[in-house]
């Protein structure tokens, strides 16, 4: 059972050091990619770690190498990996060494969740430089060392970005990917260092001279394009990203506004972790070869601002779209999106690939809104809400309630009883405190207090809930269910369409559109909520879990 094994984890005491013959783990980590192509930094943890291993009799039982990853943060494949073998049920070692503690976690509030965690499920961290124990004072300077290695790093991180300004205000490349039509070549050698420049790639330079052409002249057959007929002709023409990939509107709107393809390109214009856009004074330009030239890269981009909606409103807006979010095609899975005709007068469903990629994405599917619409809402009522469908549904649900009442009454004794002790060992610990035999400034007791906390309120929880499900109220009967499927019915039949819309989304996970038929899906739990609730519809959406059509008998 979760709780309890929640509950033996929070009870533990201060780890024993690690006896010989106990399995260990070894941790290798470097920051840059540099190092980690150099092998300046993991072959020499690797030595001291074995060595420290074979003076402890401890077997190594794996290592966790992690070449080019910063210790800021623990999004690590190796790390999680490790943590995750560590803390699950039978971990395949008792300790894990590293380095130092910096080479684990620079960040003080990482390290600490991480060496309390592992030290729950029985795992200790041990650092070859920095040996310490588990008592408080080895606690506490082990939090120092982690405050000095966070403090560290974050002054290091600015000496860097100092650097890479001075190296961009030079003219030089810091890294990352090149632009679509440029590449990274190098351009002068300093030392050890070789310094890079931004160059034109002759064929993708040629392919974003295309775009340009085609934004502001058309391809000789119609006008000029916008976004969405630009990824159109690029993907039916055969024009793929520097990936192989077909071109998106979103993706495809970021190249042709990149200010780049004009000699404009700016440094430290972007935080790297927050994606947060600096302000102006931070920017540092950085002189590069033009693909376009400046007047017809502004007379582009004068065009896309004049067509926005965000400043010239559509000629005809749309009210709520009763299906939205729900509908998808059966080709290629994506969504349904509205498309209109007739300056307006004709609504559809249509595949938003086919819609913004072209026919190449997906052959694509248009259907008259008003009679998807008609033809699900009367599947709906018809096939689903009724109380013999809905019983047939729920028929294990209240099968599993009989045959649960009988052992309930164990169930809450044994619930009872975790309460009460748990109750009882922090009246204990509170005595302590009162009667002046602890301080509570230790944190061990501290931890002890919040361990005994945190089982009461689990106890207390899980109480409740056990008891509220003895409650006539909490039960699914066949009066509840003929109710449920009234309210639901005349709420997914009649009234305005946001209120209908979202009723069928609370009882409705997906309605996949094909040439011949729909396919509604939906899930039994929900249905299980939806009936207890009397038929109000949840504040969130269902996700996309299909049960309740598994035969494939709802389809219009």
């Amino acid at each position: 059972m979760k709780h309890k094994g929640h509950f033996q984890a929070l009870k533990s005491v201060p780890l024993p050091d690690a006896a010989p013959g106990q399995r260990a783990a070894l941790y290798l980590r470097v920051s840059t990619g540099r190092q980690a192509e150099n092998d300046l930094s993991i072959p020499d943890q690797r030595r001291h770690a074995l060595a420290y291993c074979a003076a402890k009799g401890w077997e190594v039982a794996g290592e966790f190498v992690e070449p080019g990853a910063s210790g800021t943060d623990d999004r690590r494949p190796e790390l999680q990996r490790l943590l995750d073998l560590a803390t699950g049920d039978g971990s395949p070692f008792d300790v894990i060494v590293v380095h130092s503690f910096s080479r684990f976690a620079r960040d003080h509030f990482a390290l600490e969740y991480h060496v309390r965690r592992l030290r729950k499920n029985g795992v200790r961290l041990v650092s070859i430089t920095q040996d310490l124990g588990d008592d408080p004072m080895s606690v506490m300077v082990r939090q120092v060392f982690a405050l000095f290695d966070e403090y560290q790093s974050k002054e290091n991180g600015k000496h860097v970005l100092r650097a890479m300004q001075e190296n961009a205000r030079q003219g030089f490349w810091n890294g990352a990917a090149a632009p679509y039509g440029y590449a990274v070549v190098a351009a002068e050698q300093r030392g050890a260092k070789t310094k890079k420049r931004l160059a034109v790639d002759p064929v993708e330079a040629e392919v974003v001279r295309l775009m340009f052409r085609l934004l502001k002249e058309g391809d000789g057959r119609c006008g000029p394009m916008g976004v969405k007929a630009l990824a159109t002709w690029l993907n039916d023409h055969g024009y793929r990203t520097r990936r192989g990939a077909r071109w998106g509107i979103g993706p495809l709107h970021k190249l042709i506004t990149n200010p780049a393809y004009k000699g404009e390109y700016r440094f430290n214009r972007t935080d790297w972790k927050t994606k947060a856009v600096k302000p102006d004074d931070q920017h540092i330009a950085v002189a590069i070869e033009p693909i376009i030239d400046a007047p017809a890269f502004d007379a582009v981009q004068a065009a896309l601002k004049a067509r926005n909606p965000k400043t010239t409103p559509p000629r005809t807006v749309t009210g709520p779209i009763l299906l939205t979010g729900v509908a998808t095609c059966a080709s290629c899975g994506g969504g349904m999106t509205l498309r209109t005709g007739k300056s307006g007068r004709y609504r559809y469903y249509a595949c938003a690939a086919s819609a913004q990629k072209g026919k190449s994405a997906c052959k694509g599917r248009a259907v008259p809104m008003d009679r998807l619409d008609r033809a699900v809402t009367q599947s709906l009522a018809d096939s689903l809400l009724t109380p013999d469908r809905v019983g047939r549904l729920l028929e294990g649900l209240m099968k599993r309630q009989d045959a649960r009442d009988e052992d309930h009454g164990r169930r809450l004794a044994s619930l009872r009883s975790k309460l009460t002790d748990a109750q009882t060992r922090l009246g204990r610990l509170y005595e302590l405190v009162e009667k002046g035999f602890a301080d509570l400034s230790d944190p061990t007791l501290k931890d002890r207090i919040a361990a005994a906390k945190s089982e009461r309120d689990i106890a207390q929880v899980a109480l409740d809930r056990a008891a509220g499900e003895l409650n006539p109220a909490a039960r699914v009967t066949e009066e509840r269910i003929a109710a449920f499927t009234e309210i639901m019915r005349a709420n997914v039949l009649e009234g305005e369409t946001p209120f209908r819309r979202a009723y069928i989304r609370s009882v409705i996970d997906q309605v996949e559109v094909d040439d011949n038929e729909i396919r509604i899906r939906g899930r039994r739990t929900v249905l299980e909520r939806l009936v207890m609730r009397g038929g109000a519809a949840p504040a969130a959406v269902p996700s996309f879990v299909r049960e309740w059509r598994a035969r494939r008998d709802s389809n219009s």
